[in-house]
């Protein structure tokens, strides 16, 4: 499973969602969109258009690409099949 995260480095949302991961020990890629222009871009593309952050990615085994919108606990936790 590949996670990648976009965030940004004033985000509170952001640090709660790298706590979280980091908390169930999930590894993920950031990438700040604050600081990096083809970051950025790379986010609207994939998102449409949507500047929010945080923005996740998260590839599946199976080839599944899952997008999560903000730091949504429930759907981290169902994605990245979390027991709590």
């Amino acid at each position: 499973m590949q996670v990648t995260i976009y965030t940004t480095t004033t985000c509170p949302y952001c640090k709660m969602l790298k706590t979280f991961l980091g908390e169930h020990n999930v590894q993920y890629k950031e990438k700040l969109v604050d600081q990096d222009d083809a970051a950025r871009e790379e986010m609207m593309k994939e998102s449409g258009g949507f500047l929010g952050v945080p923005y996740s990615i998260v590839m599946t085994e199976s080839g599944q690409k899952e997008k999560i919108i903000g730091f949504d606990k429930g759907k981290f936790t169902e994605v990245l099949g979390i027991t709590e």
